[in-house]
């Protein structure tokens, strides 16, 4: 009994400082909610995020961080020293999507730009980055508001280009741990189209994965589409590739390990009647496990190969495997002990029933690279629930489809989801700057 009753102070004044922080949020809405209406309404693409930057880094200065801009392209990093303790890194991404918004919400995006290829297309921010921005900056008005209670240095990071797996890579390139700081711990959110507004999940370990982005070009001998035996057709061979690929992932990796090999892409040939010199593929890989993803690249290269030469191509006619380096993206993998202090620090705030543990997914995002650098540093993203709960449970209910991530329909619950984030984000980063109290 005394030693409860020792616990009690302790307990009653978390959850008094649960409900402030909760009740400071909700003053500050309005402001965060303009701002999220303001980005989800000037959107731009992966290597255009300038305006996007200008703001953020405007909203950072204005709570008195220490701004730096133009890192890794539009990049911004916001240093707020507050006494001796460790440094926690908080990342937002801020590129949107070349989708073309049909969500038939009055603050719909409307912008329309020519991509790099000079083609003119929508832009909407199909996979939430305006909730990660705006969460972004309410935590950040949150822990300066609460300055008092922490110790340590606030590093915040806006990171571009995360769409197109160029982001991370580009910031790190320019010393974002050297020039900068280098953080004890790194934290990233991302909006999840399957979790309900008001929940977070997260996964320990291994969360998203790596990516690749593969072109085969299969060659052949065309001629007339009469005449088929005086040609070695490419796509018969194409097709022979596709269905082999598949064979890949179910008898040459172990069942024990995830690997999916996907051909998104198949193109050949001009008419009818002619057998064309060569067909292009394009695929995806996914997988979690470094020695997997090798594995993946190596059997593609020796299947295409060994198919060539069986329809009698010489070994110069092989097909070539090109892989995007550019675009590979590592897997994301959340250092377990880092999201277990975040779990606890976000059940503390949002009550046990409210955060999930989330199953590993197929998805990439860049994040994952701030945790291979050589300063081994721990990195948990978590699951933020966007679905507005009423209809989360009556997809539930009839097994509907809700629209997914990277969807022209793609509608979160923007009050609620912006709100749980802020408060997660902030405790998550409370926790760690107090973890050694």
């Amino acid at each position: 009994m005394k030693k409860l009753l020792m616990c009690l102070p302790l307990v009653l004044a978390s959850q008094a400082y649960a409900v402030s922080l909760a009740q400071n949020i909700q003053s500050d809405m309005p402001n965060l909610e303009s701002l999220y209406l303001h980005l989800h309404q000037n959107p731009e693409l992966s290597y255009q995020e300038k305006n996007t930057a200008v703001r953020l880094a405007s909203e950072l200065k204005a709570l008195g961080f220490d701004v730096t801009q133009r890192v890794g392209g539009f990049g911004v990093v916001g240093l707020l020293k507050n006494g001796e303790g460790p440094t926690v890194m908080i990342r937002a991404d801020t590129d949107a999507l070349p989708i073309i918004e049909q969500t038939g919400k009055k603050y719909a995006s409307k912008v329309k730009v020519l991509d790099s290829n000079n083609n003119k297309v929508g832009v909407m921010h199909g996979c939430g980055h305006d909730i990660h921005m705006t969460s972004f900056v309410g935590a950040a008005k949150q822990l300066v508001a609460l300055r008092s209670k922490w110790q340590g240095t606030l590093m915040m990071v806006a990171q571009p280009a995360e769409e197109v797996g160029a982001g991370a890579k580009a910031m790190l390139k320019e010393g974002l741990f050297t020039q900068f700081a280098k953080p004890d711990h790194v934290l990233g959110l991302h909006v999840s189209a399957s979790v309900p507004a008001g929940k977070v999940a997260i996964a320990p370990g291994y969360a998203l994965a790596n990516v690749d982005s593969v072109d085969i070009t299969v060659k052949g001998k065309g001629g007339h589409g009469a005449y088929p035996h005086t040609t070695v057709d490419p796509v018969v061979l194409a097709s022979r590739i596709v269905l082999a690929l598949q064979t890949i992932t179910s008898r040459e990796i172990s069942p024990l390990q995830p690997s999916v090999i996907t051909v998104g892409s198949i193109h050949g040939g001009s008419k009818h009647n002619i057998i064309s010199n060569e067909v292009k593929l394009q695929l995806t890989l996914r997988s979690y496990d470094p020695k997997v993803r090798e594995q993946q690249i190596a059997t593609i290269k020796r299947m295409t190969k060994g198919i060539a030469l069986s329809a009698g191509l010489p070994e110069e006619m092989a097909p070539v495997v090109y892989v995007n380096t550019d675009e590979t993206i590592p897997s994301t993998y959340n250092d377990p002990d880092l999201a277990l202090k975040v779990t606890n620090a976000i059940r503390q705030e949002l009550g046990s029933e409210n955060v999930l543990k989330s199953e590993p997914v197929m998805a990439g995002e860049d994040f994952g690279l701030y945790g291979l650098t050589d300063e081994d540093i721990p990195i948990t993203i978590f699951w933020l629930g966007g679905v507005e709960p009423a209809l989360y449970e009556k997809a539930q209910t009839y097994g509907e489809t809700l629209p997914s991530l990277h969807s022209s329909e793609f509608a979160p619950d923007y009050p609620l989801t912006i709100k749980t984030g802020v408060r997660a984000m902030t405790a998550s980063a409370l926790g760690l700057f107090n973890q050694s109290e």
